[in-house]
């Protein structure tokens, strides 16, 4: 049985789940809402995400998805399952985070974000591809933009410029806020280098009690970059947030199969915190119980006896037929870009044994191979000897190692239009998938703060 089409028959709000009606782009509507709560229960944390692409971030911090049970250390992370869906999967459970604005500028993303959230109880409306830039100066001439009793702001601001694997312009990128090409020699603050002042705007305006950004490993590399931007994450509302010293989190310490090695920012509002929360962050060394970045649980860069060994690939592709065999576009659909030689980037051969080297937002050429033949010095003559030919990772495949769940569609069709036209095409579901942050990885740092959260702030 296909596994996706398997995993769609899974549990209460899983079943039978189709594609939603064909996403269309929404002209923004200013009307911002004021997020109720009822009161009794357990405070729902609003949660407004820029840059956010697919919604890695947006659904690891919601939680209640499919992940590989092998993926979690139950010894370390007790309450993180929920129930467990057959021997491979569990489901996780959910946070009190709800996402209640999503913003990126790529229509591909935001398709696949309606499309999927829409069956998690949210709504289109929830999602805008205005620019980050124009959304802020419609709010400051008076347009109300952006909710108010906002807990939480997230941000995995543009990391082209600061990638190993970019130019690594920097602040000087040579695109604008909208991913054009700049025109002016001069990089202003409306170039994509810089778009994390803007997100700095946003967390002015809303005042959330908390702020996260994340990017890449490489920005710490990068001249002082890191020291600036933590420096002006600092000023936000006159010197208003704490904001602590960003980490390196390496994705396959938390049980994802991938070498993917990001840097998350924390801020956090002074005004908020109980005052012995506040004398604790402020404190050159921050303790365990005050540390809201997650322990590691998994051991690849790391070691200790409470870790469990890293995930190999060969765990996530257990059980996933052949692109020819599926009914499911977003492993069906994918590069058929030639083998280049090994001298070109994304011309390997992944490791089952091992962890998969960093899901890139490219595609054709630069998708690392699921296997190679034999002529091209193809490793895995287990599946050779059967016949499987060459290929280069699906869709599905670059999803399942950043752990989306397998009932996530990346590559959907338009239902109205010529016969083989895409509302999300292969090529952008590449390209969403490596932008986004994994969401098993954005789930630990989750559950890490939802568990601290009434330790830090005031009721």
């Amino acid at each position: 049985m296909d596994l996706n089409n398997k995993m769609r028959t899974y549990s209460e709000g899983e079943t039978n789940i189709g594609l939603v009606k064909e996403p269309t782009q929404l002209a923004v509507k200013f009307e911002a809402k004021e997020e109720s709560q009822k009161k009794g229960t357990t405070k729902t944390l609003n949660v407004l995400s820029l840059f956010s692409g697919c919604g890695g971030m947006d659904l690891g911090f919601e939680g209640d998805f499919a992940v590989l049970g092998a993926a979690i250390n139950e010894e370390l992370s007790p309450d993180f399952i929920s129930k467990r869906i057959d021997k491979k999967y569990v489901k996780l459970t959910k946070t009190r985070f709800k996402t209640v604005f999503a913003n990126d500028i790529l229509d591909g993303a935001r398709n696949a974000w309606v499309n999927y959230f829409s069956e998690r109880g949210h709504s289109a409306e929830d999602y805008f591809t205005e620019s980050i830039v124009d959304l802020v100066k419609l709010h400051k001439s008076g347009t109300h933009i952006f909710p108010k009793g906002i807990d939480l702001v997230t941000g995995g601001f543009p990391c082209q410029d600061f990638s190993i694997a970019g130019k690594r312009n920097g602040f000087d990128s040579h695109k604008n806020h909208k991913g054009e090409i700049n025109t002016s020699d001069t990089a202003t603050t409306e170039t994509r280098g810089q778009l994390y002042m803007w997100m700095k705007e946003v967390i002015e305006i809303t005042k959330p009690k908390m702020f996260i950004a994340e990017n890449v490993k490489g920005l710490v590399n990068l001249s002082n970059v890191k020291d600036v931007i933590q420096s002006d994450f600092s000023n936000t509302n006159d010197n208003g947030y704490i904001v602590l010293e960003p980490q390196v989190l390496h994705a396959a310490n938390y049980g994802i199969s991938q070498s993917r090695e990001r840097i998350f920012f924390i801020g956090i509002k002074k005004s908020a915190l109980k005052k012995a929360a506040l004398a604790e962050l402020e404190k050159s060394e921050l303790s365990r119980k005050y540390n809201p970045y997650p322990r590691p649980t998994h051991a690849y860069t790391i070691e200790g006896t409470t870790l469990k060994p890293f995930v190999p690939l060969k765990k996530v592709f257990a059980g996933l037929e052949e692109p020819d065999k599926t009914k499911d576009l977003s492993h069906l659909f994918y590069s058929k870009a030639k083998f280049m030689g090994k001298h070109c980037q994304g011309q390997i051969e992944i490791k089952l044994d091992g962890i998969s080297p960093t899901i890139r937002a490219e595609h054709h050429g630069n998708i690392e191979f699921r296997r190679l033949s034999k002529e091209n010095g193809g490793n895995i003559k287990q599946e050779l000897s059967k016949g499987l030919i060459e290929r280069r990772l699906t869709p599905r495949e670059c999803a399942l190692i950043q752990t989306f769940p397998p009932n996530y569609d990346f590559v959907i069709e338009k239902k109205n239009g010529r016969k083989g036209s895409f509302l999300v095409s292969p090529s952008k579901a590449y390209k969403i998938i490596g932008n986004a942050v994994p969401p098993f990885l954005a789930y630990h740092l989750a559950k890490r703060i939802e568990a601290i959260w009434d330790l830090y702030f005031k009721k």
